[in-house]
């Protein structure tokens, strides 16, 4: 597995593929092979032959076999023809796992389909374990990320002298995402528009609201840069409104006091209590219904997940979303957002944009 960035997380796989006494792992989600290997392609297959000499292979079409040559000139390439399933391929040169490991969130078809082709497996989930491996960034990585959300920062820096009163939330949506378009790769997720009290809705899907003078604006935005994801949420906060004001002012103290906190060794859900206690202290907490935030990387909801009582670990090179908010239907709505990397000794915070 030489020059493959991701290979001390590939062993680690196949170490606890070994530990959990499977025969085979097979992965077919795009993330979390790219995680694995650097590779993208929609339509592969990754085998760990943990019973066949820990041998990694990868199936996948015509189409992209030279893009896998290129990129991962260290991993195994099968050629798949048509009418020819990844499970009929791995049936055909003898792997016959008596415990195989798969990803819960295939398709169902995809899982009928394992089960069709190997009938006497038992069929283990290693989802999680994924996920898990995932949560923690190489340098690599990081780097990458970092330099997404300092694209996030600079998007919404442009847009801002282009975006006015009088102009639809739709419209301002088109702004942010050409910016993204020209700047970047596109969006990680649907930019999200509100205008006045229409950011009383968390998702609020951007329409021909719209933005008054005075109101308040919510844009949650993230651009996509070189295969990896940024988040962030900012507010033109409302000319003159006291309510407004003060849940501006508690939402963001909530944000600050969640980064200072963050920090090996606690537990995610210990990081949303410091944040849900504040809020829940100014007599908002019914108002604050969501997690306080999100793993970032391939994808834009990825572990950890900073909810309630969760008990998993931050860890140093995790990225996480530190997102509270407060929403009172048909007024208002506030969330402040920042992507931030867990340290050895805390949390560096990779957003900047003024909040």
């Amino acid at each position: 597995m030489e020059n493959n960035p991701n290979a001390d997380r590939l062993d680690e796989l196949m170490r606890l593929a070994a530990r959990r006494r499977l025969d085979a792992v097979v992965v077919f989600g795009e993330a979390n092979i790219r995680s694995l290997t650097g590779v993208v392609c929609d339509n592969g297959c990754l085998l760990l032959d943990v019973a066949g000499g820990r041998r990694v292979v990868f199936y996948t079409d015509f189409r992209y076999v030279p893009m896998v040559h290129r990129v991962a000139p260290w991993l195994r390439v099968r050629e798949t023809r048509q009418g020819v399933t990844f499970m009929d391929r791995l049936r055909r040169e003898g792997i016959r796992p008596k415990r195989l490991g798969y990803e819960s969130s295939i398709t169902a078809k995809r899982y009928l389909d394992l089960k069709k082709r190997f009938p006497k497996a038992a069929l283990v989930d290693v989802n999680d374990d994924l996920l898990s491996k995932r949560a923690v960034k190489s340098v690599e990585e990081i780097t990458r990320i970092a330099a997404a959300a300092a694209l996030n920062d600079e998007i919404w820096s442009m847009a801002q002298k282009e975006i006015k009163p009088g102009m639809t939330e739709k419209a301002i949506q088109r702004v942010i995402q050409s910016l993204m378009i020209a700047l970047g790769d596109g969006e990680a997720f649907e930019t999200i528009v509100c205008a006045g009290a229409n950011a009383a809705e968390c998702h609020h899907v951007p329409d021909d609201t719209v933005w008054q003078k005075g109101e308040p604006l919510l844009v949650d935005m993230g651009v996509k840069l070189d295969g990896v994801c940024s988040d962030m949420t900012r507010n033109i906060k409302a000319a003159r409104d006291v309510e407004y004001a003060k849940v501006y002012d508690i939402v963001l103290k909530a944000n600050e006091a969640a980064i200072a906190a963050a920090k090996p060794g606690m537990t995610a859900g210990a990081l949303d209590a410091v944040a849900r206690k504040l809020i829940r202290k100014a007599g908002y907490g019914k108002a604050f219904g969501h997690s306080l935030g999100h793993g970032v990387g391939y994808e834009i909801h990825e572990e950890p997940c900073a909810r309630q009582k969760s008990k998993t670990k931050l860890e140093a090179g995790m990225i996480v979303t530190i997102e509270p908010g407060v929403y009172l239907e048909g007024r208002l709505g506030v969330r402040i957002e920042d992507l931030v990397l867990i340290t050895t000794t805390g949390c560096e915070v990779l957003s900047h944009s003024v909040k």
